[in-house]
């Protein structure tokens, strides 16, 4: 069997993207390799079919971090056996091109999102510039180079004029099993449930606001479900007292449980704000986790977000992020039971339509050459 190392710079418990790809590349024949890293509160890994390894590195954010571990990837990358290396984000693709270039072994990028243009760069020109640099160098060296969807694929294409293929990070149909009731995962039964959840929930992606517009609605729960870096403070605004016990938070969690709740829920939250062109592009994997656990979507009305949402008629865009007025979307969507059911039908061709079994086809085929 042909070996691949696929890298990250995250701890591989809630990326399904690369997980998916990862089976993919196993199921078409290839001994798969996927390498991250190991943090204080990683999950642990079960029921992987392909082989992992996690570094535990003594720098976790920062330059610092960057250098040790394409450093120690690196060294990795050479002195394993390996016939194609498959880097995942700008932040793993220095070591993977030097040791595509010292091995003469392929590579194949995979962009998860638009990386120099993320909120955590365009406010520090000099280290979005140091990236910047790296990417210009590398990019244009590059045969086989993935993306999530066709916007972020046009602004690379017109920025390196390079082909790009898109491959969106769709979840696999939902496999039947046991149906867990509100009461036996903890949640009310007498509340409407609003849900938000994901692996980055971080600034500028409305949580805040989605905490004040809940505290309008009489009878409702927002539930919140994953990490991010305003975690902390999202959960000192919910200890203010118009907000208590109008908010629930639970930590990451391996998928197949997320999912167990977010089937419970009424509504699923996508509130990102267009002020990066990363997030005004975004198409966030919670998106289809909403859509195939058959949930209405209320979203911001970001472009190939909203096509979804609008194209399959699945649920609400809000063109606002003011508090008053996402409040009004909550009871417009939760007062009108006719709409609902409309929604739930379309939910059921939306997800036969959008799933991985699809989406991995484009996959199979930028790695069919290199079995």
């Amino acid at each position: 069997m042909k070996k691949v190392i696929v890298t990250v710079t995250n701890d591989l418990s809630t990326d399904q993207r690369v997980d998916k790809s990862c089976r993919t590349l196993r199921n078409m024949g290839f001994s798969v390799l996927l390498v991250g890293r190991r943090l204080p509160g990683s999950l642990e890994l079960t029921g992987r079919p392909y082989t992992t390894k996690r570094m535990k590195l003594f720098f976790r954010r920062g330059p610092l971090f960057y250098a040790e571990y394409n450093i120690r990837l690196l060294w990795l990358l050479i002195t394993h056996r390996c016939h194609l290396i498959v880097a995942n984000d700008l932040d793993t693709l220095p070591a993977g091109f030097l040791a595509h270039r010292l091995k003469r072994v392929p590579l194949v990028y995979d962009s998860h999102e638009f990386y120099t243009g993320t909120p955590e760069l365009v406010d520090r020109p000099f280290v979005q510039g140091i990236w910047e640099s790296i990417e210009a160098f590398i990019f244009p060296r590059l045969t086989d180079i993935i993306t999530v969807n066709g916007s972020i694929a046009r602004l690379y294409e017109e920025k390196y004029h390079k082909k790009l293929h898109v491959v969106r990070n769709i979840p696999r149909r939902l496999k039947e099993g046991k149906s867990y009731s509100r009461a036996e995962l903890g949640l009310p039964e007498d509340r409407k449930i609003i849900l938000l959840q994901g692996a980055g929930i971080n600034i500028q992606r409305g949580a805040e606001e989605a905490i004040e517009a809940v505290g309008q609605c009489g009878d409702t729960l927002l539930l919140i479900i994953g990490s991010g870096d305003v975690i902390g403070k999202l959960k000192e605004k919910a200890e203010q007292p118009e907000f208590r016990d109008r908010v629930m938070f639970l930590p990451k969690m391996p998928y197949e449980e997320m999912m167990r709740y977010t089937r419970l829920a009424d509504i699923g939250l996508t509130l990102d704000k267009d002020t990066n062109i990363n997030y005004r592009f975004s198409l966030p994997n919670k998106l289809f986790d909403y859509i195939h656990a058959r949930i209405p979507v209320l979203a911001s009305r970001l472009p190939e977000i909203a096509a979804i949402v609008e194209g399959y008629d699945i649920g609400m865009i809000t063109d606002s992020h003011d508090p008053e007025q996402i409040a009004k979307k909550f009871r417009e969507m939760l007062d009108h039971p006719e709409r609902t059911i409309r929604w739930k039908n379309n939910l059921d061709k939306a997800a036969e339509a959008l799933c991985w079994e699809k989406e991995e086809l484009i996959l199979k085929e930028v790695y069919q050459k290199y079995v």
